[in-house]
């Protein structure tokens, strides 16, 4: 019947001229994950899961129908212009088959309701459409003082219902969410949504699943974003690839900001079928994706910097100019700034990981100020930093920084890695974005550090969703304002020494430290990070910390095991 060829978007194949009627039809779909020059990603940081790892369904549609042939896309396309909190614009695309063998008069109702069902605009179009002719059906609106979609605050959504019949009957009907937000890009005050600076924080995310692969359903999806809620990130890059539509649902619903990319990563061949499939491969993520408000912009590549990557990069840059101008290309690089590839997009982030591999935290904040100083007019961001950390592998004060590609990745020095970059990058508002690597741990075969080979443990959380790392309470601190305290070290049971400093994350006015009952005293604190000279006694202690945000109190704790002290009668024996 056909090959498609990319392992990240939907795809829709017509069998109707090959089902033989009134007999039993078998519907193969063989897929096979063997590399090939052309079809990207070739090669990148991540483990390529196979095998068939999202739903298939078996349409059954009218043959004057909304198409699901154009690019495996719902059909129906929105674009908002001229948004304000008075008025905005709508535009109503709506593809039209008519596969049947006779001319029919098609009739397109395009209702818009809001998020109690009243509807707000009705619009109708009616076409003749000749048999086998395929049409884009126009209708525009002007909806008055529209209720905005505004992030974390208010993530409200409208729905369009598109009804298509044939004056007689209904024979087919989309409907797609929607969203009425206008946002903006500043090179020296960042990002703006509905108007006014919005901080763009969050994570990466990557969509596999310890011992599941790629193949995880909604209740996974829906798993990551309670913790990308409880983290309070506006703001997600997925990473590196399309990711299925359930996430981007999510978004949309959470009030999460999405950046989503087509998986143009490491390396290129320099090929016309290379260039075209990855043209595919944008086209049928902007037309897959352009309905959800959540999604911002459009990612054309990850860290690529050869010379022969230009090509195809300027091609991509153009796709997105042409399918939704309503949206800027951005891409992620790891290369110098003067890499030329860099300013191709629109807005550019970096990947950055002083203190990881090589150089040290401190040097994040030199870097910035000197991208923004070489490129004034440039709106730029930080797509990814990160540390690894396994939560079985700890270590006391001084912290030294750990090999990256070696054991063991203490925990800690994720801590600090965090603690030091978030507060230069929270004091730089030209920074559009600010991504972490990664919510979760996740795969990567080539591999070897930490606690477990074929493993990349940046996460904030463990490959299997267990665990909240130490620094994902961190971003909690800064990220959220309902009241909470965290000390750090809950899975270091066991310490190493007796003196050590105990350290707390907390977003309260104030933080007592208990140990066995006994206070330690009442610290307050600029920067979220609370910390304790202690002593613990041999064996088994209470620790317990107590925040306070005016009457409102808040406490964690936890037991921590410190060294016996042994007598040697006899040091030469």
């Amino acid at each position: 019947i056909g090959e498609h060829r990319g392992g990240f978007a939907a795809f829709v194949f017509d069998v109707t001229p090959n089902l033989v009627v009134g007999a039993d039809n078998v519907i193969a779909v063989k897929v096979s994950n063997a590399g090939v020059s052309d079809v990207p990603p070739l090669s990148a940081d991540f483990t390529f899961f196979g095998g068939v790892y999202r739903d298939v369904h078996l349409l059954i549609t009218d043959p004057l129908n909304i198409s699901p042939l154009d690019f495996g896309s719902p059909g129906v396309y929105w674009e908002t212009t001229n948004v304000s909190a008075g008025s905005a614009d709508l535009r109503i695309v709506t593809v039209v088959s008519n596969a049947d063998i006779v001319s029919h008069t098609a009739v397109v109702r395009s209702v818009v309701v809001d998020a109690a069902t009243n509807v707000v605009a009705a619009l109708t179009n009616i076409v003749a459409l000749a048999a086998g002719a395929v049409s884009n059906i126009t209708a525009n609106a002007a909806i008055a003082n529209p209720h905005l979609w505004d992030g974390l605050a208010d993530p409200y959504l409208y729905r369009i219902f598109v009804e298509l019949g044939d004056g007689t009957n209904v024979t087919d009907l989309v409907d797609q969410p929607l969203g009425f937000r206008w946002f903006s890009f500043d090179p020296n005050s960042g990002f703006f949504l509905n108007g006014r600076a919005y901080d763009l924080h969050g994570v990466n995310l990557h969509q596999d699943w310890l011992n599941r692969g790629w193949a995880i359903g909604d209740a996974e999806r829906r798993t990551n974003f309670m913790f990308i809620k409880e983290l309070g990130a506006t703001g997600v890059r997925l990473s590196h690839y399309e990711h299925n539509d359930y996430t981007y649902q999510l978004a949309d619903e959470s009030g999460v900001v999405l950046w989503t990319e087509v998986p143009l990563v490491n390396g290129v061949t320099t090929s016309t079928a290379f260039n075209n499939n990855a043209e595919q491969q944008m086209v049928e993520l902007i037309r897959q994706r352009r309905n959800h408000p959540s999604v911002i912009c459009w990612g054309v590549f990850n860290e690529e910097s050869s010379p022969s990557a230009d090509t195809v990069v300027s091609q991509l840059v153009q796709v997105v100019h042409r399918e939704d101008p309503t949206r800027p290309a951005t891409a992620a690089s790891n290369k110098s700034i003067s890499t030329a590839i860099n300013w191709m997009p629109d807005i550019t982030g970096f990947n950055e990981y002083f203190g990881w591999y090589g150089g040290s935290t401190a040097d994040i904040a030199p870097f910035l100020d000197n991208l923004h100083a070489t490129y004034p007019a440039r709106c730029v961001g930080i797509s990814e930093y990160g540390a690894g950390a396994s939560v079985w592998q700890h270590s006391e004060e001084p912290l030294t920084a750990p090999p990256p590609y070696g054991t063991p990745h203490p925990e800690e020095w994720q801590n600090k890695f965090h603690e030091d970059y978030w507060q230069a990058l929270k004091q730089r508002p030209f920074l559009w974005c600010k991504f972490i690597w990664n919510l979760c741990d996740f795969a990567v075969d080539s591999r070897n550090e930490g606690d477990t080979p074929g493993r990349n443990d940046k996460g904030l959380v463990t490959y299997d969703r267990r665990i909240r790392k130490d620094a994902f309470y961190w971003y909690k601190a800064n990220w959220t304002t309902n009241p909470m305290v965290y000390i750090t070290g809950h899975t270091f049971t066991n310490r190493l020494t007796n003196s050590l400093t105990a350290k707390v994350y907390a977003n309260c006015d104030s933080v007592e430290l208990l140990l066995d009952g006994i206070s330690q005293g009442t610290r307050t604190s600029t920067n979220h990070i609370f910390t304790w000279p202690i002593v613990l006694a041999a064996g088994s202690n209470f620790v317990q910390a107590i925040g306070s945000v005016g009457a409102t109190q808040v406490n964690d704790s936890l037991a921590w095991f410190a060294p016996l002290t042994v007598a040697i009668a006899n040091p030469s024996t």
